[in-house]
């Protein structure tokens, strides 16, 4: 059996409470000291991941305990050297690949520094991410009633590696495409370097809320540590796939735009009956802040590969080679990842949360008549 891990670190205050309910009730300066200079340890142990042809894996989830303002302003080499420590605790238990979770992925070069140093190979889950997250914002528009094909996509933070794929992806099944990031000239000589082999019409702007206004369907791959999207950025019926954690959609949006549908586009089902174990309290499931039997999609790819016996740096980097997105989208497929049930800030999507956000959209447009 090909075992694995992954890196977690805590997204905000509340994470840490989950990762350690210790910290409940401690200020968060304090708090914060104390992750700058807290080992990396194993969190949890994970068990029970089973294709239905009966393959199985088991793995671990190692935490640099940092937070995502921590990882960016930190010098450089303390973050490089928690991440690496954190793959080192998870090499020792008996893993043979590793994946990068949220920030650990992004900071510096897109995990080719921390797979230099590593002694396991390393994944960022980038490539079965961005599979995921166009699933999900088409499974969006179906549910809103939207034509893809005549619609308005917009994807934020167009010049990341998430989003430049999803970019690529998303294109051949709309009319228009805008790219939207904040650095003017990389965005345009992002956009120069491929729009001749965009199959629909495209432009870009650096000014998010009116590319937003303007959009049927919105990707966001951020990796800012703010709000991105404010509810009176959105068009009325609007699909909004979430791909960045930290979100990039305000929770105002949750109560002020009953008209628009938010999604988390990273979330897939783990197939077998997975469970996650806190290491430190045996008998105590780790609690991630996502539904039973469901995982982000980069910690996804990071199992597809152990099951898969590919203990390779499958994605690394700012550069996407979109073959490999198909190919491990296919290889999830066969092991039995699918794409979770639809959820929105932390909160389950019903069939009547749907009902209700469709008839708010179609009120809303008649209003506007």
């Amino acid at each position: 059996m090909t075992k694995f891990c992954f890196v977690i670190h805590p997204l905000s205050f509340e994470d840490v409470v989950r990762y350690e309910p210790g910290a409940k009730g401690k200020g968060r300066p304090i708090v914060a000291k104390i992750l700058e200079w807290m080992p990396p340890y194993a969190a949890a142990h994970l068990t029970g991941i089973r294709t239905p042809d009966g393959r199985e894996t088991e793995g671990w989830f190692v935490a640099a305990p940092l937070l995502p303002q921590q990882m960016l302003e930190l010098p450089r080499e303390q973050v490089y050297e928690r991440i690496v420590g954190a793959i080192r605790v998870g090499a020792e238990l008996g893993a043979q690949v590793a994946g990068l979770g949220a920030f650990t992925g992004v900071v510096g070069d897109g995990g080719v520094t921390v797979a230099q140093r590593a002694p396991i190979p390393v994944t960022t889950g980038n490539s079965l991410t961005i599979a995921a997250g166009v699933r999900s914002l088409f499974r969006g528009a179906d549910e809103m009633g939207i034509d893809a094909a005549s619609s308005t996509a917009v994807v934020v933070g167009a010049t990341g590696s998430i989003g430049a794929a999803c970019v690529e992806l998303i294109a051949p099944r709309v009319a228009h495409m805008i790219l939207v990031a904040r650095n003017e000239t990389r965005l345009r000589k992002f956009h120069e370097s491929v729009r001749e082999r965009l199959p629909c019409a495209s432009s870009h702007t650096t000014a998010i809320g009116e590319a937003v206004q303007r959009a049927d369907l919105v990707l966001t791959a951020t990796s800012s540590t703010q709000d991105v999207i404010e509810p009176g950025d959105l068009r009325t019926g609007a699909v909004v796939c979430e791909l960045s954690l930290p979100h990039d959609v305000s929770r105002r949006v949750a109560t002020e735009r009953p008209d628009v549908l938010v999604v988390e586009g990273g979330n897939m089902r783990v197939p077998g009956d997975w469970r996650a174990e806190r290491v430190r309290e045996p008998g105590t499931d780790f609690d991630l802040n996502l539904p039973a039997g469901t995982a982000l999609a980069c910690m996804s790819e990071t199992m597809v590969l152990a099951l898969e016996n590919r203990c390779e740096s499958y994605t690394l980097g700012r550069g996407i080679d979109l073959d490999r997105v198909r190919e491990i989208d296919a290889l999830a497929e066969r092991d039995g990842f699918a794409l979770a049930d639809m959820r929105a800030f932390d909160t389950a999507i019903t069939r009547e949360h749907l009902a209700r956000t469709r008839a708010a959209a179609e009120q809303r447009r008649a209003v506007s008549a």
